[in-house]
């Protein structure tokens, strides 16, 4: 089970994933932990008509191997700290792909 504070945290679906996003990288990728309630992703896709939430659910559900309608950006839509939901996964196996 997930700790307190932390990144991660189990639901009856699936996962959720704390996000801090950087947007307008040049790649997507993890780039480690913010702080400790959230990771880091860094996200090549501009901040505007939902084009960089779009990216991150594609990156994820390539990840995680999930079809892309399993993962969502359900909370922070417009803002830099994101939750998602994967569906379909385990903490354990969102931990392993997540933190480099």
């Amino acid at each position: 089970m997930a700790e307190s504070g932390d990144f991660v945290r189990p639901t009856k679906d699936g996962v959720y994933v704390k996000l801090r996003v950087s947007p307008g990288a040049k790649n997507t990728e993890v780039k480690g932990l913010y702080g400790e309630e959230a990771l880091k992703l860094s996200v090549a896709a501009p901040p505007t008509d939902g084009k960089a939430n779009a990216e991150i659910e594609r990156y994820l559900s390539s990840l995680f191997g999930v079809a892309r309608s399993g993962v969502a950006v359900v909370k922070g839509a417009s803002s830099r700290d994101k939750l998602v939901l994967v569906r379909g996964t385990e903490v354990g196996t969102v931990r392993e792909g997540l933190v480099p």
